[in-house]
């Protein structure tokens, strides 16, 4: 009998949070100019005041259904000791497509191009790319 109350509490408790896990993936940068932008086009509305924006590789574009996606990013490794900033996890937002950015990314192929400040914000060090652990950031605030 405790089973089944276990498995019903979990049931319960399971529909009101949401269990999700973390991917790795490549980070590289790109600099400006960011319009206009394969999401929003020359909007300047479309970035965050925080600067903290981000271009999806292939692997995450998702054919333009990535455009205002929410990420959280984190450095875990690169080519060069030190480059990641300990403890440091910043949110992005999805503004545009790597492959047609204006402005090239520092490697090619990378998961999520970051804009420099986000770039800054994980990495202590310039280098090309990172190691990344990132994860789609859902706003619970938001209800569609």
């Amino acid at each position: 009998m405790q089973i089944l109350q276990f498995l019903s509490y979990f049931l319960i408790v399971s529909q009101f949070f949401h269990f999700s896990h973390a991917d790795v993936g490549t980070a590289a940068q790109y600099s400006p100019p960011y319009l206009p932008t394969a999401c929003y086009g020359d909007d300047q509305s479309q970035f965050p005041s925080s600067n903290l924006f981000a271009a999806a590789g292939d692997g995450i574009w998702d054919n333009g259904a990535s455009c205002g996606r929410q990420y959280l990013v984190r450095c875990i490794s690169a080519s060069q000791p030190g480059t990641c900033a300990p403890d440091q996890t910043i949110q992005v937002k999805i503004v545009d497509y790597a492959p047609t950015a204006l402005s090239s990314s520092s490697a090619q192929s990378a998961t999520i191009v970051l804009s420099e400040t986000a770039f800054g914000a994980v990495a202590n060090i310039a280098v090309d790319s990172i190691n990344i652990e990132f994860q789609h950031f859902f706003d619970s605030s938001c209800r569609v």
